[in-house]
């Protein structure tokens, strides 16, 4: 039996890329996170449920990757699809050929695209010249994908997320930035602590707080971490230094040493308080072992429904394109 879209706009899917949540509707958002709870617990079944048989999902990764490319590669298999890598020695959009003329010609060969790069503009541009879908598998403005996971991995622990107090500790990044993108459409209560000068991106914030509903849609930025976990039903961190940043890694972790994720720190918060972590970790710097490796995370959970969460993704916007006709 195929997919309900109920929980879509129409009935049907109504979109077709996923480069922002903040390009969702609270309906998209649910419907993603509805759609990811189904195909796992088909998965824990043995279900076998393939509606992307025959279909290709073209990976353009400039950044190394496990959890991401792992995830898409083993996703796409579980729908009856085939995954192919393409990489920047290979491809070299924008130096061989223009965004536009890779993209129109991807579109002839490969049903979907997920997208793992530096530049967000590149997405962006993808989504714009492929009539496929395009989904954002990182760049340096956001991560929506890791986020859409995380907050699934939160409806499994809350079943409602809303008013869930999370706290994130750290670099204002692209997980920040999808993290504020994702609290608005869910209702959690998101407290970010950063350094002065790392704050996450004025624009995303912005756009997040004029969205925000009153009495509702808490965002908070700080500097102090333990003001941040105060009451936090859940303590969020990230490593440091993000790919490309190698350069500035020595001076971060002196800037970013207060907001380590340690045993004092986690006593601040409730007792029973989650961790969560994107991964990859350093381990000793961001967070401590015991704290990661705790009974209270659920880092390796978050990790695990990458695989959810992406494969509802690929089979909504499969479905959206089907529906379209553009291939």
């Amino acid at each position: 039996m195929g997919p309900e879209w109920g929980a879509i706009e129409g009935g049907r899917n109504s979109l077709k890329d996923l480069i922002s949540i903040a390009d969702l509707s609270e309906d998209e958002v649910r419907g993603i996170l509805d759609r990811a709870a189904e195909l796992k617990a088909m998965h824990k079944r043995g279900v076998l449920h393939q509606p992307l048989r025959s279909k290709t999902l073209g990976m353009f990764f400039e950044k190394p990757s496990l959890r991401t490319r792992v995830t898409f590669e083993v996703g796409m298999s579980h729908l009856g699809g085939h995954a192919i890598l393409l990489t920047p020695e290979h491809i070299a959009i924008g130096v061989r050929e223009t965004v536009a003329d890779v993209a129109r010609n991807l579109e002839r060969w490969v049903d979907l695209v997920v997208a793992r790069t530096f530049s967000h503009q590149l997405v962006v541009d993808l989504a714009k010249y492929a009539s496929i879908p395009v989904i954002n598998g990182l760049t340096d403005l956001l991560h929506p994908c890791q986020i859409l996971a995380d907050i699934f991995t939160l409806v499994e622990r809350f079943k409602d997320v809303n008013g869930v107090k999370v706290a994130y500790l750290g670099d204002g990044n692209n997980v920040a930035n999808s993290w504020i993108n994702g609290a608005v459409k869910t209702g959690i209560d998101l407290t970010l602590a950063v350094p002065d000068g790392y704050e996450p991106h004025a624009s995303v914030l912005a756009a997040a707080r004029a969205y925000g509903k009153p009495g509702g849609r808490k965002i908070r930025v700080l500097h102090d971490p333990h003001e941040a976990v105060a009451d936090a039903d859940v303590i969020y961190t990230d490593v440091w230094a993000s790919m490309g940043q190698e350069a500035e890694r020595e001076e971060r972790i002196k800037i970013f040493r207060p907001y380590q994720v340690n045993r004092d720190l986690v006593s601040k918060a409730k007792p029973r308080a989650l961790i969560m972590h994107c991964l990859p970790a350093h381990r000793g710097e961001e967070i401590t072992d015991e704290v990661l490796d705790g009974p209270n995370s659920i880092v390796f959970d978050e990790a695990e429904n990458r695989l959810h969460v992406q494969k509802a993704v690929m089979e909504i916007l499969a479905a959206g394109a089907i529906g379209r006709g553009s291939r």
